[in-house]
């Protein structure tokens, strides 16, 4: 039987895009894989599908040892149980493996975006995992668009590299129940209509640019339409990767209509885009943008731009502003949806077709072909 050995630094992190990942990727491969033993090796233990084998070794959050999980850790694992392929399902390979070894890369966007050069430690750990890198048998990434950028920056044959969309879970649907929106929306104390945004806070996220283009939209939208930004904010805004987001909202005096509700659970996260009116997601970059995708899958209407993989994951189906940083562009997108039902319902029904078109049935047959290439 195949053995693959998987890094689960992630598992603690479901929040992130890379813990997403790494929670669909082993719910999907024990359920509609049979034939291959899947391992998982983690710092903390942790819940998993029935069919997968935990590894535990415990380890602080703290970024020296982090390095040494990944680096001595991982593959000292891999050899003890003889795994035949080591998955690294995020930028962080080993520099030597006693198996093939596959990584996916879901985005490279600190070697892209300026931002995350001030950061010494960050360069030193991105300058480690390219090198590193190097040494892969194959490397998965989220979309063309990624893969281009990864050929290009990494100087890696296109042979090596090869796109394996995400999709959105099937948990994300337009069935509501009525339950569950009531509960969510006494949880965070939503009012019946709102546009929401619900994803990361770094720089390229554009959310000081939502704030200002909030101050276009708001009178239109009204108090009882405010913005809803929902994720847990940085602890500590540095002003290069992360702004002060509830004080940027005060100083544009908008802090009446928009509502931070912090960190959303997944088992909310269905509920909350399901009761928007529309989702907002101005990013500059994204490898692939799983959460417009979610959005669609619920059949809201949705608001992003054409940069990165965002235009390859959303089609025709979202209403595209073409600039991210044009908060007038921004602001007149959210009162288009807002006040013509029209456009909003078709871009509900394209949402829905689009969405449609990815799964994570095609992305674990595709990452199996990948694990299968690796011992041919």
């Amino acid at each position: 039987m195949t053995s693959i050995l998987i890094n689960g630094w992630f598992l603690h992190k479901p929040n992130t895009g890379s813990g997403q990942y790494l929670r669909l990727l082993l719910k999907h491969i024990s359920t509609e894989v049979s034939g291959i033993d899947i391992h998982v090796i983690s710092p903390l233990s942790a819940q998993l599908p029935d069919d997968c084998t935990l590894h535990v070794y415990d380890t602080v959050d703290r970024h020296i040892n982090k390095f040494i999980f990944e680096q001595i850790t991982v593959p000292r694992i891999a050899k003890k149980i003889g795994a035949d392929v080591l998955h690294i399902p995020y930028w962080a390979p080993p520099f030597r493996s006693p198996c093939p070894l596959v990584v996916t890369v879901h985005d490279i966007i600190p070697l892209l975006i300026p931002e995350y050069n001030h950061s010494l430690l960050l360069r030193i750990y991105t300058s480690l995992a390219a090198a590193a890198t190097q040494g892969a048998s194959h490397i998965i990434t989220d979309s063309d668009s990624s893969r281009d950028d990864i050929v290009s920056h990494l100087q890696l044959p296109e042979s090596r590299v090869h796109t394996v969309h995400l999709g959105a879970d099937d948990v994300f649907s337009p069935e509501r129940n009525p339950n569950s929106a009531l509960r969510v929306s006494k949880k965070f104390n939503l009012p019946d209509t709102y546009i929401l945004y619900l994803g990361g806070f770094q720089r390229h996220k554009n959310l000081r640019h939502l704030l200002a283009a909030w101050t276009w939209a708001h009178p239109i939208a009204s108090k009882d339409c405010p913005l809803v930004i929902a994720g847990r904010l940085p602890n500590n805004p540095d002003g290069y990767i992360y702004d002060d987001l509830p004080n940027l909202a005060a100083e544009l005096g908008i802090s009446d209509t928009v509502m931070f509700i912090g960190e959303v659970q997944e088992e909310d996260k269905v509920a909350l885009y399901q009761s928007a009116s529309c989702f907002v997601f101005p990013s500059s970059y994204e490898g692939f943008g799983l959460p417009p995708l979610e959005a669609m899958a619920c059949g809201i209407p949705v608001i992003t731009t054409g940069s990165g993989a965002l235009k390859e994951t959303v089609g025709d189906a979202a209403y595209l502003v073409s600039d991210p940083v044009d908060a007038r562009e921004l602001g007149a997108a959210m009162i288009s949806i807002i006040v013509d039902e029209k456009l909003a319902s078709d871009l509900q029904g394209r949402g829905l077709i689009q969405s449609a078109k990815f799964s994570w049935g095609k992305t674990v047959v595709e990452t199996l072909r990948i694990y299968q290439q690796c011992m041919i």
